[in-house]
């Protein structure tokens, strides 16, 4: 199977991008052109084969697809119980799974014609990702960053503007990843010639869809790189999640497979109260509701206004989340957790020490699930991860964590 074959739509995916009550496209008149242009563009090369094999050839000789599966041994035995298994999107060009879907968004706005592309980012790796395609097509480029994001992630804002991209920095409302979506969404209502390269499985019709198809080469390639390894599916999964879109990538080859449990990982922060954490599914004060375009589950205070969240790791500090989980969230067929600042911080240092591999912070929270999980379960039962990316961007936050200088 070539690894950027187009994906299959899921049972619960509709032409409107519904996923059961969830998704939908809810956007300002003038941007509707623009959006129904878009999702025109993508429905013709989701059977195009020489769309998908130029993005395989890509993958192949760019990007670094297949990424590897590696048995972290000395993890699992730190933890006893579960062999653990992580699929190493770290090992990606740019240093994350981001990459899959700004390589394919891409090559689409290429196709469009369009010049100019808008971008958000709150961990930074969304954004490296699409200066990284920018600089590889010739296109210019935008990204909106939050001011706060900008000052715990400024490796990545030096990497962005490295590779020429415009870096805004946003000093509205929260100044992480919800307000950089506003302003780049408010550019793309000014200029709705450019194109707006969404970076998470949420947003309008056809994002949630079109992000999964593009991240859905992680699933596909840890299918077969599990059953060459072990001989069978895991029984686990697990992965963080923010807006979704590193889960929902991993979790799509594997949704037919009753056996496979599936976990999402979101961010407990510092608490369980209105503010302290960016978890949607496992407190209260979150509800279906609309956020950028999206129907999904929203946190919110009592009245509907938007609440603000925390989390250590950039990428997770996100009020909603994409509606396919949503929807897998209601039917049970996933279930979301959480691991807090701490637990996340414990997590990127023994993987470091373990296993001398050095997790995003988002990536950490994930990890830390996962190693919760294996002292639960029996040697025998096998937990596959998605390292999502790498911690690189991530020193100085975790040393002003842990009291260190660097």
């Amino acid at each position: 199977m070539s690894v950027a074959q187009s994906p299959l739509p899921t049972a619960t995916e509709t032409l409107s991008g519904r996923f059961g009550p969830y998704g939908g496209r809810y956007v300002p008149e003038t941007l509707m052109p623009a959006v129904t242009g878009l999702e025109e563009a993508y429905r013709a090369i989701r059977t195009d084969e020489g769309f998908w094999a130029e993005l395989d050839h890509l993958h192949r000789t760019y990007t670094g697809r297949p990424t590897p599966l590696t048995y972290a041994a000395r993890l699992s035995n730190h933890c006893g119980g579960a062999q653990m298994y992580l699929k190493r999107e770290d090992l990606a060009h740019t240093g994350a799974h981001k990459i899959n879907n700004a390589l394919g968004q891409g090559l689409l706005a290429k196709r469009m014609g369009k010049k100019r592309i808008i971008a958000e980012t709150g961990a930074g790796q969304h954004g490296v990702a699409t200066a990284t395609v920018c600089a590889l097509l010739g296109l210019e480029c935008v990204v909106y960053m939050g001011v706060d994001d900008m000052a715990r992630q400024r490796p990545n804002v030096f990497r962005m503007r490295l590779l020429g991209a415009e870096v805004r920095g946003v000093d509205s409302g929260s100044r992480t990843l919800k307000d950089a979506i506003n302003e780049a969404m408010r550019d793309w209502v000014t200029h709705p010639e450019s194109y707006y390269l969404l970076g998470s499985a949420l947003g309008p019709h056809p994002y949630p869809t079109m992000v999964r198809d593009f991240q859905s080469v992680i699933g596909r390639e840890a299918r077969q790189q599990f059953l060459e390894a072990t001989g069978r599916l895991p029984d686990l999964i697990i992965a963080c999640v923010g807006g979704g879109s590193n889960a929902i990538g991993i979790f799509h080859s594997f949704l037919n497979d009753e056996r496979v449990a599936l976990c999402g990982v979101e961010a407990g922060g510092v608490g369980d109260g209105l503010g302290q954490h960016a978890a949607r599914f496992s407190f209260e004060n979150a509800r279906p509701g609309v956020l950028q375009g999206t129907y999904s589950y929203v946190l919110q205070d009592d009245d509907g206004q938007i609440a603000l969240t925390h989390s250590i790791s950039a990428g997770l500090d996100y009020a909603s989340v994409g509606p396919e989980h949503a929807w897998l969230h209601d039917t049970k067929r996933a279930t979301y957790t959480t691991a807090d600042d701490e637990s996340a911080l414990d997590a990127f240092y023994t993987l470091s020490h373990k296993e001398g591999i050095i997790p995003a912070l988002e990536t950490a929270h994930a990890v830390a699930e996962a190693m919760e999980q294996a002292a639960k379960m029996r040697p025998d039962q096998l937990i596959l991860v998605n390292l999502s990316g790498r911690g690189d961007k991530d020193i100085f936050t975790v040393a002003d964590a842990l009291g260190m200088e660097i």
